[in-house]
């Protein structure tokens, strides 16, 4: 079966939603970005006061120590090469001074030690450890004798007082990334409030009031303010939009159910009169069944214009086989088999007008297009299946079936707007119902119109 939007009457179907946007909520929400810009800047800028602080205080502290160093090895080599027999002297470190010769004597841990300042850390007689800033010169005596002279100053408590800065400093910034969240937390609520409080107002409407309550009075004179405005002047012109649509459709169906009428009470009165002519028959017949389809299609329509779900209890079976007659008295010579099998008490709650459009539209495409062969209606536990024998369904109608005015690749010069699948889509998405269209497994189209929610 080859299937067409331009079927006479509406088909039902499970659409297909639209594209839906990703919820990346946390990252996208506007409240999400202000605290994490309070917390990036409060972080961010402790971070660079901490570390300005802390380089600050170890530039400090290393220049004044080694300057301190350096001159007092310089003292100690200048002792040694003008005055070798005399014993040195040192202003506040301790120092000392080894030859080759007597370098058994010095501690392993500076016999190795290249000129210049370095860190050693080093454990005293009591246990404890202490850290030590140790200045390292190599020098020449005047009896051509090397020497190494060394100054070492005691800067433990200097590394403690830099460690318990390092704490601080961590604490701050911590202290004040927390802070700032808080006071991101608390400004992002105070500014997004109106924002949550106007989206709050907009999902409680649901449209039941002809006149929706004006937004705008309720938040002040500021962005929200105008946004509010523009949602009130959007709102008032969607609603005379929708009132004029609803209005027009109420207005065409009661003054098309007129003429129906008559044509309906007419076409009883010639039916009831005895010894007609076959052909007159079967054409008086066939403007009879045409009648009921719009009168069914009016009642659909009316209820997708009111956005209105009609209940009722319809045999599945019983409307197939009503519309199965119909399309028999139609189709003069064609080689076609129509047939109904499966369960017969499978009940719907919708009108018999809605399901018949639905249902209409399913067989009536599978006859249109099934040149011969069969065209078979299933009903199963909580569906009912059109499976034809036609030309198949191609990869373009598959992806554009149920768009409005789009006409199969198969209609050719048929007749049809391509609305029917357009509105069998509403009406699917009115009660819950599902389509499947697929091909089928060696040739033809199998329709599924499920009636479960699942």
């Amino acid at each position: 079966m080859a299937l067409d939007t331009a079927s006479p009457l509406p088909m039902s179907e499970d659409v297909a939603p639209g594209p839906t946007r990703k919820r990346g909520r946390y990252r996208r929400r506007l409240r999400s970005r202000i605290i994490l810009s309070f917390v990036l800047l409060g972080f961010c800028l402790t971070a660079l006061f901490a570390a300005a602080a802390w380089n600050l205080r170890s530039r400090v502290e290393n220049q004044l120590i080694e300057r301190t160093l350096q001159r007092e090895v310089n003292n100690l080599v200048s002792q040694v090469e003008t005055n070798p027999g005399e014993a040195v002297f040192f202003l506040m470190f301790d120092a000392r001074t080894w030859s080759p010769s007597n370098a058994y004597k010095v501690d392993p841990l500076y016999r190795d030690l290249a000129d210049g300042v370095h860190d050693i850390r080093q454990q005293a007689p009591d246990g404890s450890w202490h850290v030590y800033k140790v200045a390292i010169r190599k020098g020449v005596d005047p009896k051509g004798t090397p020497f190494t002279s060394l100054i070492r100053y005691d800067v433990t408590d200097a590394a403690e007082a830099a460690s318990k800065l390092l704490r601080l400093l961590i604490v701050t910034v911590v202290l004040f990334t927390v802070l700032s969240l808080v006071l991101g937390w608390w400004s992002a609520s105070r500014v997004m409030r109106p924002v949550s409080d106007l989206a709050a107002r907009l999902r409680a409407y649901r449209g039941d009031n002809k006149h929706p309550e004006p937004l705008a009075p309720r938040f002040p004179d500021d962005e929200v303010g105008q946004l509010a405005e523009a949602l009130d002047d959007y709102s008032t012109r969607l609603t005379e939009v929708v009132q004029r649509d609803r209005e027009f459709n109420a207005d065409v169906s009661h003054e098309l159910r007129t003429p129906l009428a008559v044509i309906r009470g007419a076409t009883e009165l010639l039916l009831a009169r005895p010894g007609l002519d076959e052909k007159v028959l079967q054409r008086l017949q066939r403007i009879q069944r045409a009648e009921q389809q719009c009168t069914d299609l009016i009642g659909s329509l009316l209820l997708l214009s009111r956005n209105e779900r009609g209940h009722g209890n319809s045999n599945v079976a019983k409307v197939a086989e009503q519309l199965l007659d119909a399309h028999r008295a139609q189709l003069g010579g064609k080689p076609l088999v129509l047939a109904l099998e499966g369960e017969r008490g499978l009940v719907v709650d919708a009108p018999e007008s809605a399901l018949s459009v639905a249902l209409g539209n399913l067989i009536g495409n599978a006859v249109k297009y099934t040149q011969e062969g069969q065209v078979l209606v299933r009903v199963v536990l909580d569906a009912v299946e059109v499976i034809d024998s036609g030309p198949g369904l191609s990869e373009e109608d598959a992806a554009s079936l149920f768009q409005r005015g789009y006409r199969g690749t198969h209609a050719g010069h048929s007749q049809g707007g391509g609305i029917g699948l357009s509105i069998v889509s509403r009406l699917c998405a009115l009660y819950g119902w599902r389509v499947d269209i697929r091909p089928g497994s060696e040739r033809g189209v199998i329709a599924t119109l499920r009636f479960s929610a699942a």
